[in-house]
């Protein structure tokens, strides 16, 4: 098992906290990565979003490919998952920024294409906001892009969203980057099931999780692919005891439907198609990090962890808060133990 960490480029995960100690600058983030090497996270993951939704509109965040791009410089071993949302990039352009970050941090940048969602983020950068499946059809040439200007030169295409015309990238990626993406609807999985590497998931049961895996094992073997790497998301809780657990979830789910990430929480949910309804407690803690039930004493979360490695799950992407503090004590309640 795996373990890696949503990169806090928001100034935290918390809707109902207004300040969680997590400053929005790249001393903070910087000082995670780094520190976080030396905990035993494998990978972290960048989110692409040009607004706050978490904090709100009007809360800074801090941009992904720049970020990434500093990160791989100062970072020996982490992998660098960096999302990238393909309504905001061409893709021979992007695959020459990829290929140019791998450079920098060998064989250790990954991709997580997300078709997006906020329509309102979309029209104050002046992009076009398209319908669910339309995007995931300019996603499907998006990937054939990107994945043939890494691997050829001279390569055109002509398709309805891109075209190019022999198309020449050097220096090429070291090796080309591992390709991830998440999504519930149809459209979705038979995408990521045909043309990504790995899939990865909002925190739920390993039982839900687990029969999400088969399905996606099913698609992969019936078009002759090989097999492909699953994430989940979770949020972090680890005390000595229960009653501590109790205490922390009372205080990040206390959440009211007038706090200034709201409004962006119900677009998202107008932009998706999800499995599941999803309620106000999910609300307080962003991609339904407490379904995971990442929540308990040290041997409860080793337990747990143990259930979704039975599954198929190889690495989980986390959030917690404070997030230097907790993925500290994470790593020394559970990481550490189960190396």
């Amino acid at each position: 098992m795996k373990f890696g960490y949503w990169m806090p480029i928001f100034g935290g995960w918390l809707r109902n906290v207004e300040d969680e100690q997590m400053p929005t600058d790249w001393s903070y983030v910087k000082q995670l990565a780094q520190r976080s090497e030396g905990w035993g996270y494998d990978l972290t993951l960048i989110a692409e979003l040009y607004l706050n939704d978490i904090k709100g509109t009007e809360a800074p965040s801090l941009e992904a490919w720049s970020t990434a791009a500093a990160l791989a410089a100062v970072t020996e071993q982490l992998e660098i998952m960096v999302a990238v949302r393909p309504t905001f990039h061409n893709p021979a352009l992007l695959a020459k920024q990829a290929a140019n970050i791998d450079l920098i941090a060998p064989g250790r940048l990954s991709l997580n294409v997300v078709s997006s969602w906020w329509r309102d983020e979309a029209t104050k950068y002046g992009l076009h906001f398209e319908q669910h499946d339309d995007r995931y059809a300019r996603t499907r040439e998006w990937l054939d892009v990107v994945k043939n200007v890494w691997t050829q030169d001279h390569f055109s295409y002509e398709g309805k969203y891109y075209q190019v015309a022999d198309n020449i990238l050097q220096p090429k990626p070291v090796k080309a980057p591992f390709l991830y993406a998440g999504g519930e609807s149809e459209a979705a999985k038979d995408l990521i099931s045909t043309q990504c590497d790995g899939y990865v998931m909002h925190g739920d049961s390993p039982e839900l999780i687990g029969a999400r895996i088969a399905d996606m094992r099913r698609r992969r073997e019936q078009k002759g692919l090989p097999p492909m790497k699953f994430g989940v998301a979770g949020y972090s809780i680890v005390r000595n005891t229960e009653l501590e657990v109790k205490k922390e979830l009372d205080r990040i789910t206390n959440v009211q439907a007038s706090a200034s990430g709201y409004g962006n929480y119900q677009q998202w949910l107008a932009g998706t198609q999800l499995e599941q309804q999803v309620s106000l407690q999910d609300y307080s803690v962003s991609n339904r990090g407490l379904r995971t039930g990442l929540t308990g004493t040290p041997a409860q979360l080793q337990d747990r962890i143990g259930e979704f490695e039975k599954v198929g799950v190889d690495f989980f992407l986390l959030q917690a808060s404070p997030q230097l503090e907790e993925m500290e004590r994470f790593s020394e309640s559970v990481i550490q133990v189960l190396a």
